[in-house]
């Protein structure tokens, strides 16, 4: 209901039936809270999916970007609201677990009210579910997680 904030959930409908439902669940929600972490607990690689704002630290709209994610030394604040480092902090706290976590952004130029990406974004979705497919494929035949 934000425009391009609307943007993981297009990405992962193209995305839902690609992999084996055994290898690969792809869970939808509204915001990151934390009773996430125990669906991480039994993962062997975790991607985060989410639009980022254009504000000159995510590069231009319809970029794609792909980063590790660190667990945070300190323990979160609980909120309705976590990052994705914190469910993952959260996840290793309560499960003693730590899958490899990473996270993928796409740069996005409007978070208005409204369902429709913007002109920029919805050009960038086949790229973005096509590195993701290429990224989960790695992660599937990474050596690390077998």
């Amino acid at each position: 209901m934000r425009c391009d904030d609307g943007l993981a959930w297009r990405a992962a409908d193209e995305l839902e039936g690609q992999f084996a439902a055994t290898e690969v669940e792809i869970l939808r929600s509204h915001q990151l809270t934390p009773e996430l972490a125990e669906a991480v607990r039994g993962c062997e690689a975790v991607i985060f999916l989410d639009a980022a704002p254009a504000d000159g630290a995510h590069g231009e709209p319809g970029e794609v970007h792909i980063a590790p994610i660190a667990v945070p030394g300190a323990a979160a604040r609980f909120s309705h609201h976590l990052s994705p480092s914190a469910v993952m902090g959260l996840a290793q706290r309560l499960y003693a677990t730590n899958p490899r976590a990473l996270s993928v952004t796409l740069t996005s130029e409007c978070f208005d009210h409204g369902e429709a990406l913007s002109p920029v974004v919805a050009a960038a979705i086949p790229d973005l579910v096509a590195r993701i497919k290429a990224l989960v494929q790695e992660l599937l035949s990474s050596e690390t997680l077998r």
